[in-house]
């Protein structure tokens, strides 16, 4: 069985920062992708930030520049950086992985339960 617990959200005012991290723990072969999605109340869950197990990344375009996300592939943590927030980027966040938990398993994309950012004055 595969985990993913998130911490670090909470409420931060416009233009502070907040730094997300999300361990995955169980059973692990190994990680490719992981990454961070977020959900506003009355929109679609979107993307925001990916990195593959190489360390390419991908933004979507709101964030770049303002988010960075990392990963300690020694730790299975993944984490988000985010700088210069705006209230725009009020949502739950969700970490996700790409894991696979044996050599000749295919690999499975999990997800966390989430964690409110709010920003507001």
């Amino acid at each position: 069985q595969v985990q993913l617990v998130e911490s670090g959200g909470g409420l931060v005012q416009p233009g502070g920062s907040l730094r997300l991290s999300c361990a995955a723990s169980g059973s692990i072969f190994s990680i490719n992708a992981m990454g961070w999605d977020r959900q506003a109340p009355g929109k679609q869950r979107e993307l925001v930030a990916r990195i593959t197990s190489g360390g390419s990344t991908n933004y979507v375009d709101s964030v770049k520049g303002r988010f960075t996300i990392s990963r300690d592939n020694a730790k299975n943590t993944v984490y988000l950086q985010m700088n210069s927030l705006k209230p725009e980027d009020t949502a739950v966040y969700y970490c996700n992985a790409d894991i696979k938990i044996g050599l000749t398993y295919s690999s499975t994309n999990y997800w966390s339960q989430g964690t409110q950012v709010t920003v507001s004055s």
